[in-house]
């Protein structure tokens, strides 16, 4: 298997040589915001396709922007990086691809501000993210943050126990995957994905007010169903009971 690469302090390393310091702001209180990006191998075209690469790196400087992390690469610097990561990494398979804006400096303190700041992007052959065929979901008993609390529209590494808790009480009760509901009781999303339902041939979807992450996915899917496929799609509250009735 080839070296796979990260690109880390400034410069490429091998993946095994990207550490940081136990004291690292980041590692103690969860002050960074990532993305997460897949790359799909082509095997007729031997050639690594890279999903939405732009839009990612968009919305990684909005949750920097939200954090008050200095990202000091623009969009297309970090898109740059990214492919000449690959291209080292020699990667021949689907991928994940993950960049993380981070709070560097080790010092301990709760806060945001007069702390260095540093990216590193790695990359990793990976699968399925749920590998059953037909997720068996439960409603989770943990609800979804809500944007007052903490802001649920920037992709934050501390926020994401909010999701960790309902997956893992999914997996324990027997399912694949947990559906977290809003602080109101309506559908918000995954504990790593957004949520879909088709009711009567239309597409519905929970609105961005319902403390969702405002997905790529999601928007490509919006984009495929109404100008592919010719469906009508709705974004509003979902009810928690409409699950039960969807087609």
């Amino acid at each position: 298997m080839a070296t796979m690469y990260a690109f880390f302090k400034g410069d490429f390393v091998p993946l095994s040589e990207a550490k940081i310091g136990i004291l690292t702001h980041a590692f103690n209180y969860g002050t960074a915001v990532f993305e997460g990006i897949r790359g799909y191998w082509n095997e007729d075209e031997q050639q690594l396709y890279a999903f939405k690469l732009t839009e990612h790196y968009q919305r990684l400087r909005n949750s920097c922007h939200i954090l008050n992390i200095n990202l000091r690469y623009s969009v297309k610097e970090l898109c740059e990086i990214t492919t000449e990561l690959l291209r080292r990494s020699e990667v021949r398979s689907n991928i994940y691809i993950r960049p993380i804006a981070y709070k560097s400096g080790e010092v301990l303190g709760v806060r945001l501000h007069n702390i260095d700041d540093d990216v590193t992007i790695a990359c990793l052959p990976f699968g399925k993210y749920v590998e059953a065929e037909a997720a068996h979901c439960k409603v989770s008993s943990w609800r979804r943050m809500d944007d007052s609390i903490a802001p649920v529209r920037a992709k934050i590494t501390g926020i994401y126990v909010n999701s960790a808790l309902a997956k893992t009480e999914a997996v324990l009760d027997g399912y694949d995957e947990a559906i977290l509901l809003n602080g109101d009781g309506h559908v918000s999303e995954g504990s790593g994905e957004n949520i879909f339902l088709v009711r009567n041939g239309v597409l519905i979807t929970p609105a961005r007010s319902e403390n969702i992450l405002e997905g790529i996915t999601r928007d490509v899917v919006i984009q495929l169903a109404r100008e592919v496929l010719g469906m009508p799609v709705e974004e509003r509250a979902v009810d928690r009971s409409e699950l039960y009735v969807a087609d």
